[in-house]
């Protein structure tokens, strides 16, 4: 069934994701919107938007509200994707640290765990004493979980350097053949938790860098600041908050100072 959505309907969507995750939805973006929630309503029956729209406000059921922000919070990634910041996390950051403390990094919009499995590569590879953690968050429940279950079709794995595609995975065989499974040596390192940006962040720790990558492009202004504001608490001093190459906090804190384009540093 092809349902057509008005403008007004458009709008109330656009409204309700950015009240519940910040997302700023373009006009654009309105085909997108179509096929990620047609198949909702396919799902109740419906033969408008509006009646969905109607079904999220109700919050009836409860869990309707969490496929949705799933439906319209997933974004593409892969492994290593955009690998000079995985460079300057083994080159400069983790060669400059001190030793002692327990090393933490923090994914901050984790997606189906492509970044924090990369993240934890380089650190099992470059710091084998293991005294290191990596924390993930993302709002999406649904690719959380795939997260956690670090098995890959083998197609998206083309990214990850070839000695740590030997170290840290296991090719699949027999039902699991054509598909890559992260070692459980790292997937038991790298803990995974639903976070929304836009809430304040508690009880999560002190981070010596945290990646924000490819996620504040879907953010106005001012969820902008209010996302790195609610983020830069965690980080410790001297610490590095890296955002996508596409990205720039200039305008949007004072707090953190560039290092170079997209990488940034709390001042010590």
């Amino acid at each position: 069934m092809d349902v057509k959505i008005t403008n007004q309907e458009f709008a109330l969507f656009q409204r309700l994701i950015y009240r519940l995750a910040g997302i700023n939805l373009s006009d654009a973006k309105k085909v997108l919107l179509v096929g990620r929630l047609s198949k909702r309503l396919t799902h109740y029956g419906f033969s408008t938007f509006s009646e969905y729209y109607r079904l999220l406000s109700s919050r009836q059921p409860p869990e309707e509200i969490q496929t949705f922000v799933d439906l319209l919070t997933t974004n593409e990634t892969y492994f290593f994707r955009e690998p000079q910041h995985f460079d300057y996390l083994r080159n400069q950051i983790i060669r400059g640290r001190s030793s002692g403390n327990t090393f933490r990094i923090w994914s901050g919009a984790c997606s189906s765990g492509e970044e924090p499995y990369s993240m934890a590569m380089v650190l099992a590879d470059a710091m084998p004493d293991g005294n290191w953690e990596v924390f993930a968050s993302d709002i999406s429940q649904s690719v959380l979980a795939r997260a956690q279950a670090g098995l890959y079709p083998l197609e998206r794995t083309n990214g990850i350097p070839k000695e740590l595609l030997r170290k840290y995975c296991l090719k699949g065989v027999r039902s699991q053949d054509g598909k890559l499974l992260v070692a459980s040596e790292l997937r038991k390192r790298v803990r995974f938790a639903q976070v929304n940006l836009t809430m304040p962040i508690e009880d999560i720790g002190d981070f010596d860098v945290i990646f924000l990558r490819n996620v504040m492009i879907y953010f106005d202004t001012e969820t902008k600041r209010k996302v790195v504001n609610n983020m830069v608490p965690s980080l410790k001093r001297g610490g590095y908050f890296i955002v996508g190459h596409s990205e720039s906090l200039h305008g949007i804190t004072e707090s953190l100072r560039p290092v170079r384009p997209t990488i940034y540093q709390n001042p010590s």
